[in-house]
């Protein structure tokens, strides 16, 4: 199973991102340009998980790098987003070992080699 890093635009607190598989921006340094993060990530080999756009766009030009989930679900209250990701979690973390991007939408998921 890979490491995750979780965005800091991402709950912090949420029962799916428990244990030691699991590390923060906001308990790393709250004040790291998306740079900073995609380079902690690759170093770590963690996998990093967002709603930025810019991590995309990152995995899209480049070669290497860390992959990337990339939730594409608009707002939804905690209870609604706890709800829809603990449904597909497993599969979106098998995904993530095949591809370097999967982009999570409300009704599909999408993968980039």
């Amino acid at each position: 199973m890979a490491g995750y890093l979780i965005d800091v635009n991402l709950p912090r607190y949420f029962s799916l991102w428990e244990g030691e598989d699991f590390i923060f921006v906001a308990d790393l340094d709250t004040s790291w340009a998306d740079s900073r993060i995609w380079q902690y990530a690759a170093d770590h080999s963690l996998v990093i998980v967002t709603k930025d756009a810019d991590f995309t766009d990152r995995v899209l030009l480049s070669d290497e790098g860390p992959h990337v989930i990339h939730l594409r679900i608009g707002n939804m209250r905690m209870r609604a987003f706890h709800k829809f990701l603990t449904e597909i979690w497993d599969e979106i973390c098998d995904l993530s070992e095949q591809h370097r991007l999967v982009q999570i939408y409300k009704d599909r998921i999408e993968c980039v080699d």
